[in-house]
């Protein structure tokens, strides 16, 4: 899965190329994707990529400055949706859309809870049923009921992995 995500990107860019960490520095550990679909998890890492480009410390890049993360978070995005929607699953790539916006909303108005929506939208990818859950998040703030879907359908020991491996990304 790594090499594919560094390899591609490199072939998509020089820039993208100039900002791969050397092999030996780079962290290839899923964080969300044991949490999802065997199908859905190359595209979910990748989108995961983009959003520790924006927002964290990537795992196979080092940007440069922030308008080159941006840019790579941008495309690392577009890309990972991309492979989500070559499996055919439209609901799934309404989900990711839909965790991009609500995590970009989330930062915007420094409140926390993004890796229990990461959590959930991972355990539930494609199969709906968050709206609720993402509302409140969006609306009051509250995780609660994303970290609670994501540990019923997970389960509670790859859900507190998960979150913990997303702390040590973004904390």
């Amino acid at each position: 899965m790594w090499e594919t995500i560094a390899e591609e990107a490199a072939a998509e860019s020089p820039l993208w190329a100039s900002c791969l960490l050397a092999g030996h520095e780079r962290q290839p550990v899923a964080v969300f994707s044991p949490l999802a679909p065997e199908r859905h998890r190359l595209g979910l890492e990748t989108i995961y990529e983009g959003y520790l480009a924006h927002y964290g410390r990537p795992r196979l890049f080092a940007p440069p400055d922030p308008d080159t993360a941006l840019l790579l978070g941008d495309y690392l995005y577009a890309h990972g949706l991309v492979r989500i929607a070559e499996t055919g699953d439209v609901a799934a790539v309404a989900d990711l859309a839909e965790l991009i916006s609500l995590c970009a909303q989330g930062r915007a108005e420094e409140r926390d809870g993004d890796g229990p929506a990461w959590a959930a939208t991972a355990a539930l990818l494609g199969v709906g049923g968050l709206d609720d859950a993402r509302d409140a998040l969006r609306l009051d703030g509250d995780a609660g009921a994303l970290e609670q879907a994501a540990r019923a359908t997970a389960g509670e020991a790859a859900v507190e992995a998960a979150l913990a491996a997303h702390d040590r990304h973004v904390g």
